[in-house]
């Protein structure tokens, strides 16, 4: 099926260009007057150069005045095997469509609402037969019925006429197309960067992502620059501004020899404050008890960081390299890159 982007928004049409694969651009007049275009023409040889194939109106009363129209357009410059002209369903219209196909042009009949319609613009010759499902479905018609049976025609006269499925309102038109077998599908750029979204894709994808870091990347990548350390003849006051600045709720106690003793944590500051007081604030680190602290490498993969919290159900954990404490890597670093 092909995929026709429906637009006169600049931007989108750069854009949904850019994926590479889109067939073409369908425009109407309506658009272009949204958009506040004011010089049509130039608007068009503009769009020409961008997309591989763009289909305009030619408008007109009569079969004379559209083919009028149409040769007036090409003569600004546009490539006829790149161009489709789009004539609403008429017997002018139709007359339009047969005169302007001997004559080598592409032409899409559309404004197509019954299946007679539909035949007349495939017997002239029509590269494109277009229903405009949302504006039936806006009107109480059963849009879905007429597509089903313009393809089905088309498809047993073994016509070379392409059933276009145009006015997408939402989502779900799309699917209608594939499952109703639609040749071609005109979509509106916020519908159609929308078409690959799923909610199981993105949980799957996630999860791709948070394994492959988990077994890819080292605590050293993900670790601030902040190591927050105070000795033992520090005062609990040095240890709060060490937190506070760092951004930790803990910090590593060193010996004197530098040696790593244990971890002092904002929960061991509220226990001691609530026996201590505010006399707390200037005991010594070395008044406390600690015990054996939880290191990990700087080296070692997330995954076996990962596995320390599980286990032991902790916020912190000290990052060594070299029996030297490099950081402090808390549980929230590991959230920041989706890995809990």
């Amino acid at each position: 099926m092909e995929l026709y982007l429906d637009s006169a928004d600049l931007k989108e049409i750069e854009t949904g260009m850019k994926l590479g694969f889109l067939t073409g651009l369908t425009t109407t007049p309506t658009f272009m007057h949204r958009e506040g275009v004011t010089d049509v023409d130039a608007m068009i040889v503009n769009l020409s150069k961008i997309v591989p194939v763009l289909q305009i109106e030619a408008l007109g009363s009569t079969a004379d005045e559209i083919i009028k129209d149409a040769e007036r357009q090409l003569a600004l410059g546009l490539d006829p095997a790149k161009t489709v002209f789009k004539i609403p369903v008429s017997l002018e219209g139709v007359k339009a469509c047969k005169a302007l196909r001997d004559r080598g042009m592409m032409v899409n009949v559309h404004l197509v609402y019954t299946i007679q319609q539909a035949y007349m613009a495939m017997t002239a010759g029509a590269n494109y037969v277009c229903v405009l499902a949302g504006r039936m479905q806006d009107q109480g018609y059963d849009a879905l019925k007429l597509i089903r049976e313009c393809v089905d025609m088309i498809n047993y006269y073994g016509s070379d006429a392409k059933v276009m499925f145009s006015s997408v309102r939402n989502t779900e038109h799309v699917r209608n197309a594939i499952e109703l077998g639609c040749h071609t599908i005109t979509v509106p750029w916020k519908l159609m960067k929308i078409l690959t979204d799923n909610n199981f894709t993105t949980v799957g994808t996630q999860q791709f992502f948070e394994h492959t870091r988990l077994v890819t990347m080292r605590v050293r990548d993900i670790i601030s620059d902040k190591n927050p350390v105070v000795k033992l003849h520090d005062e609990v006051l040095d240890a709060v501004v060490q937190m506070t600045q760092s951004g930790f709720g803990a910090v590593s106690v060193m010996k004197e020899d530098g040696r790593l003793l244990g971890i002092f944590t904002d929960g061991d500051l509220r226990r001691q404050l609530a026996s201590n007081g505010k006399n707390l604030m200037s005991q010594k680190m070395s008044a406390f008890e600690y015990k054996a602290p939880t290191t990990i490498p700087a080296d070692a993969l997330l995954n076996e960081a990962l596995a320390i919290f599980k286990e032991k159900q902790i916020d912190t954990i000290i990052v060594t390299d070299s029996d030297q404490v490099v950081g402090m890597l808390d549980i929230q670093d590991m959230a920041k890159w989706d890995l809990i």
